[in-house]
């Protein structure tokens, strides 16, 4: 049993087909799922996913980077609303992101700082995307310190020096099919190895990200969550440890970091 903590399930290119998609990702072991809530037209519809799929599905809520400018206070009161369901397990996807600039920074910089004082008035796990801006990153989420909760790094794509920095900070890391892309991901496989079993999760970061290594790859190039086993293969033999080790240890992880309850026989 997998959990991919980061589908981006409402995102077009599954409308015509979502509840096929999802049957293939419980056919493929792939039992509950994280729908990213990035915006504020997309936090209300993953968490409208979720509760269609009950013990199957979870989401979160925030508001990225790239939409840093929609972040208002009718923004701010929306996103609260949508954690006062339980189903809306974290909140993000939020952070910086410095690459590609889609809002200013300083926007970019106070939407983060709105959205963490949210997981500190909830108490809830973070969800963070971050690319390009480590040091502004860290620096902002150190003036949180000892007010958050537990907070993963999804799709962990930075050095090893930012690998070890998240981790004496005791965050979480996401690892995605950036794993899989040998022209940009080869330091992944590289330093993957030390990250601690309790502090590693898996995600597809679905329709993105399709692992280059798939044979064959799918014609539309679009990444499912069904593909998350692949994924973990290719985690597992640069860990030298067994597919089923890490899908153990990554489930238990994912589990207790999104306080999910018990799958149920239906769910599993």
């Amino acid at each position: 049993m997998l959990i991919d903590i980061g589908a981006n399930l409402t995102h077009e290119s599954f409308d015509h087909d979502r509840e096929a998609v999802i049957a293939r990702a419980r056919a493929a072991g792939v039992t509950r799922m994280i729908v990213t809530g990035a915006d504020r037209a997309h936090s209300p519809k993953a968490l409208a996913l979720a509760r269609a799929y009950p013990g199957v599905l979870f989401a979160t809520a925030g508001v990225h980077p790239h939409h840093a400018t929609e972040y208002t206070d009718e923004c701010d009161a929306e996103l609260r609303a949508l954690h006062a369901h339980p189903e809306v397990v974290a909140v993000g996807e939020c952070g910086l992101d410095y690459f590609r600039d889609f809002s200013p920074r300083h926007v970019q910089r106070a939407a983060f700082e709105r959205q963490l004082q949210i997981a500190v008035d909830t108490g809830k796990p973070l969800f963070l995307h971050q690319r390009d801006a480590h040091e502004d990153f860290v620096a902002i989420m150190r003036n949180f310190e000892g007010r958050l909760g537990p907070a993963v790094v999804h799709c962990f794509t930075g050095t090893r020096r930012e690998l070890f920095e998240c981790l004496d900070r005791d965050w979480y890391i996401g690892i995605t099919g950036w794993l899989c892309d040998e022209r940009r991901g080869q330091h992944l496989r590289e330093i993957v190895r030390n990250i601690p079993a309790n502090r590693l999760m898996v995600e597809t970061d679905a329709p993105y990200l399709l692992p280059r290594t798939l044979k064959p790859m799918p014609k539309d190039r679009r990444n499912e969550p069904m593909w998350l086993p692949h994924i973990v293969e290719e985690l597992a033999r640069d860990r030298g440890e067994t597919p089923e080790q890490v899908a153990a240890a990554t489930t238990a992880t994912a589990s207790a970091f999104f306080r999910l309850p018990a799958p149920t026989p239906q769910t599993a």
